[in-house]
C-alpha cells in the first residue's frame, strides 16, 4: 500500500486534515509503519475493522494504542488468552442481591475503538463473539439486543499462525476485517530510530509524554465519511473490481475465491484511498493500492500450492497483473 499524498487542496482545515494530522501524531510513538498507520486511517472511513499481523515485537499494540490517544474517542484493550470467555468481552448479566434482579455489566466491547490484542491466542469459540460486534455493531445478551457506540472499530493484533499456542481464525471471522495489515520488520534505518528514540527516554507506555495528542474527533471522521460517500466510481472501475474478485475464485492455487462482499470491501477501500490522496472519484490505481491488504485473509489456498511457496499475495498480484485495466 503506498500514502496518499498531502494534497488537501480546498480543504484546509477540513476533515481530510485532520486525518493527516492524525497520521502525523501516530507517528512520533511508532516509526516506518506508514502503510499500516494509512491502512487503519481507511478503516476508520470505512467503518471496517482491521487484523495487523507480525511477530512479536513490531509495535502492532503499540500502533494502536497511538491511534487511540490521536483520536479524542474512548478505547479499550483485552488481551486475549486461551481462557477467555465470551462474555469477558461482551458483557453479562450480573445478579444484584440489594434488588434481586438481574443488571447487564457492559464488557470492554462497549467503546469506540477495542483492541484486540494477540486474539489469535483464545480458541474459537471466544474469537467468534466478536462476529455479531463487527457485523451489527451490536451485542445480543438474554434476548436483548444492546447497540454499540459510533464510530466503532475493531483492531486486532495476531503473530502469524506458524507460532505455537495460536489458533487460526475461522473464515467466518477473517471476513468480518476489512483490511488486513501485515506488519513487517523495520528497516536498519528504522531500527536505529527505534533505538535512538528509547534512548533518548521514549517510554511507549506514556505516548502523552511523547507528544501524542488527540487531534480528530467523532465529527471530524464522519465529516469524513460523508466527503468518501460522494466520491464517484465509474461502471468501468466497478467492472474492474468484480473482474479482479471472478478471477480469484477461478485461481487453480486457490480454493476459496473473493466473495461479493469482498468485492464490495474492496470498492469500499478504493474510494477512501482516492479520497485521502485528494480526489473526488476513484482511479484503477486506488484499486490496486488497496488489493493486497483488502483481499489477502479472503482467499484460501491449495495445500499444494503452499507447500511449493505460493502465499496469497503473489496470487493477488498475479491476477492484478493478469485483468486488463480500464482506461
Amino acid at each position: 500500500m503506498m500514502d496518499p499524498t498531502t494534497d488537501n487542496a480546498g480543504d484546509p482545515g477540513g476533515p481530510r486534515a485532520s486525518l493527516e494530522l492524525l497520521r502525523t501524531e501516530i507517528g512520533k510513538a511508532v516509526v516506518g509503519q506508514d502503510p499500516a498507520v494509512t491502512g487503519l486511517v481507511v478503516a476508520l472511513l470505512c467503518r471496517g475493522h482491521v487484523l495487523l499481523e507480525g511477530v512479536p515485537g513490531v509495535a502492532k499494540t503499540l500502533l494502536v494504542r497511538a491511534l487511540a490517544s490521536a483520536l479524542a474517542l474512548d478505547s479499550k484493550r483485552v488481551q486475549f488468552t486461551p481462557d477467555l470467555m465470551p462474555a469477558d468481552i461482551t458483557g453479562s448479566l450480573v445478579y444484584d442481591a440489594r434488588t434481586a434482579e438481574f443488571s447487564f455489566q457492559p464488557g470492554p466491547v462497549f467503546t469506540h475503538l477495542l483492541l484486540a490484542d494477540e486474539i489469535n491466542r483464545t480458541p474459537p469459540k471466544t474469537q467468534s463473539s466478536l462476529l455479531e460486534a463487527m457485523e451489527e455493531r451490536q451485542v445480543t445478551v438474554d434476548g436483548t439486543a444492546r447497540p454499540l457506540p459510533e464510530p466503532f472499530l475493531v483492531a486486532a493484533t495476531q503473530n502469524p499462525v506458524e507460532y505455537e499456542g495460536t489458533y487460526p481464525l475461522p473464515e467466518a471471522q477473517l471476513d468480518r476485517f476489512l483490511l488486513k495489515l501485515t506488519i513487517p520488520l523495520p528497516s536498519r534505518e528504522d531500527e536505529i530510530d527505534v533505538l535512538t528514540r528509547h534512548a533518548s527516554g521514549f517510554d511507549p507506555r506514556d505516548l502523552a509524554a511523547a507528544g501524542v495528542r488527540p487531534v480528530a474527533t467523532a465529527a471530524d471522521l464522519e465529516a469524513a465519511r460523508t466527503a468518501v460517500a460522494k466520491t464517484t466510481v465509474s461502471p468501468d472501475i466497478a467492472g474492474y473490481v468484480v473482474d479482479l474478485c471472478r478471477s480469484t475464485r477461478e485461481s487453480p492455487s486457490l480454493t476459496l475465491g473473493v466473495s461479493p462482499r469482498g468485492a464490495t470491501a474492496l470498492l469500499s477501500t478504493a474510494r477512501a484511498w482516492a479520497w485521502l490522496t485528494g480526489r473526488d472519484y476513484v482511479i484503477p490505481d486506488d484499486v490496486k493500492a488497496l488489493a493486497l491488504p483488502t483481499l489477502r485473509h479472503r482467499v484460501q489456498l491449495r495445500p499444494e500450492a503452499e507447500m511449493e511457496g505460493v502465499t496469497a499475495d503473489s496470487v493477488i498480484n498475479a491476477i492484478l497483473a493478469h485483468v486488463p485495466v480500464p482506461r
